[in-house]
């Protein structure tokens, strides 16, 4: 059981290490000119925040994901990695 819920941390951080490096790669591809089109995605999420005041202390959430076509290239090369690891 302890190697299994192991194994689900490390591909959680498998794909959120994907997710964030291919957004960087997404967005520095931006500036030039025949990668462009690895910069095209969505922005979706809670773009005002929800805040919550209270006497003592005052919660703000908010929540935007931004996922372009690099992300999901990376999102599926940490997916391969982690099973061929």
């Amino acid at each position: 059981m302890a190697t299994r819920d192991r194994s689900i941390w490390i591909l959680l951080l498998f794909i959120c290490a994907g997710l964030v490096i291919g957004g960087l790669l997404g967005q520095m591809a931006s500036q030039v000119e025949w990668l462009n089109w690895l910069s095209y995605g969505q922005q979706f999420g809670i773009q005002e925040p929800f805040k919550l005041e209270l006497n003592v202390i005052t919660l703000t959430f908010s929540f935007m994901i931004n996922i372009n076509v690099a992300s999901i290239i990376g999102l599926a090369i940490a997916i391969f990695l982690y099973r061929k690891i």
